[in-house]
């Protein structure tokens, strides 16, 4: 058997499951059990498939057909020109956030805050385009924190990153010229209508606060004007439908000049605020 007949079989076998990109799927999950990058793919399509080759492929094609998302099979992402460790513990880097790390690479920044920062793939991004600046990646959970750290020694960003186990701002010193957030946002009610990829197999905390999907929001907009420099900058990411709500509690909180951005297929996905340049105090405290 060749590569190219095990990649026939599976691609059926992925289509069967309900897979809705079987061939892209079955490609980079070919890779990964014959040893190659994926673009490599179609040079050894003719190699012969031996058995460990096929030992692992059937492990990973199961795990696939059980929906589990092909990053966690694989153990990676590529997010912005730079490949993330992923595992169930993460959320997995969607395309749509580069959006954010564009939006924050527009202005200079010295110091940046990213909550709630999983795989680390906002704060590593950021910093990889803005060589001089440092930052501070928070989350709730340990492991995604390891996870963080981990990606940031293979970039080679760890001297200008650290990594907090925090709930939004408690035990948050000093301030900042850029704070930034992929925040859990699906309403409660919205959580049956994932897919199962997301649904079952991606960490439920930074997916949902429950409720109407705003919590994360509103304790965002609360904190946010103390820990920030005068003019320094909020960037978030938002539900498609939640950009009106999410500029009123920013508003209401003190910030001017709110900007909304949309993805590729025209959702609002990205808001953008600044915190007053009269707001009180600057550096460090």
């Amino acid at each position: 058997m060749t590569a190219a007949d095990a990649l026939r079989s599976a691609v059926e076998r992925l289509r069967a499951a309900g897979i809705e990109d079987a061939p892209k799927d079955a490609r980079r999950l070919l890779a990964l059990a014959m040893g190659i990058a994926p673009d490599r793919v179609t040079l050894h399509l003719a190699d012969p498939f031996d058995a460990g080759m096929a030992a692992a492929y059937e492990a990973a094609l199961a795990a696939r057909a059980a929906r589990q998302p092909v990053s966690q099979i694989t153990g990676w992402r590529n997010f912005y020109g730079h490949r993330f460790r992923v595992t169930s513990d993460t959320l997995d880097p969607r395309p749509e956030t580069e959006i954010l790390v564009a939006a924050a690479l527009e202005r200079p920044f010295v110091k940046m805050l990213d909550l709630g920062t999983g795989t680390g793939c906002i704060l590593l991004s950021c910093l990889a385009g803005m060589p001089f600046a440092s930052g501070t990646g928070t989350d709730q959970s340990e492991a995604a924190l390891a996870v963080a750290a981990a990606n940031a020694e293979s970039l080679g960003l760890q001297s200008r990153a650290r990594f907090l186990k925090a709930d939004w701002f408690a035990g948050i010193s000093g301030k900042f010229d850029l704070i930034a957030s992929n925040p859990p946002y699906i309403a409660e009610a919205e959580m049956p209508g994932l897919s199962p990829e997301v649904r079952d197999w991606e960490p439920r905390a930074a997916l949902t606060p429950g409720g109407d999907g705003l919590d994360a929001y509103r304790a965002i907009a609360a904190g946010a004007g103390a820990r920030l420099m005068p003019g320094g900058r909020l960037i978030l990411e938002i539900g498609p439908t939640q950009a009106g709500a999410v500029a009123a509690l920013l508003d209401a909180a003190g910030f001017d000049r709110p900007e909304v951005r949309r993805d590729l297929d025209g959702r609002d996905r990205v808001i953008a605020a600044r915190w007053p340049e009269a707001a009180g105090g600057c550096g460090a405290t």
